[in-house]
């Protein structure tokens, strides 16, 4: 057998795959059922997809609307200064920030793209103003405001 290394997927990992990102709950044996393996390895084959990161975690998935943190916001954010440390003060501060749900470095006119999740269009302004907006390396925020969420998928196409 190949090292963990040179580790590469067969079909009966991908069948995990799937059927673990479309529910996660399943127990070894329905999934073991499901992939058309026995329960031993069938659990040591998520046990090694764990173990070698093409499962980072088991999440559950809440409504936000229910929560009452229903409004949806995408905000780019562009540094005044880009540089390895300025740009880790910036992330490390978005990493703390629970409202953030998203947060990714992109190209084109800003530096990064943030979702960020709120209860209203007020909740978002005192947010902006007083977390974002004190960060002294932000240079300047644009935002744009979810109407409508047409596609939202959690899963990766394997």
């Amino acid at each position: 057998m190949a090292s963990e290394k040179e580790y590469t997927l067969d079909s009966k990992d991908i069948d995990i795959l799937r059927a673990l990102q479309h529910n996660a709950r399943l127990t070894n044996k329905e999934l073991a059922a499901q992939v058309h393996l026995s329960t031993t390895p069938a659990y040591e084959r998520v046990k090694r997809l764990e173990r070698l990161g093409y499962i980072r975690q088991y999440a559950t998935i809440l409504d936000a609307e229910k929560l009452g943190r229903g409004f949806a916001v995408f905000c780019s954010v562009k540094l005044r200064q880009l540089s390895a440390e300025k740009a880790r003060e910036f992330t490390d501060m978005i990493k703390a920030v629970p409202q953030v749900t998203e947060c990714y470095n992109i190209s084109g006119s800003f530096d990064y793209m943030l979702r960020i999740q709120s209860p209203d269009m007020k909740y978002y302004q005192q947010f902006l103003l007083n977390v974002i907006g004190r960060h002294d390396n932000v240079a300047s925020i644009e935002s744009t405001f979810v109407m409508e969420e047409i596609k939202h998928e959690y899963s990766v196409s394997v």
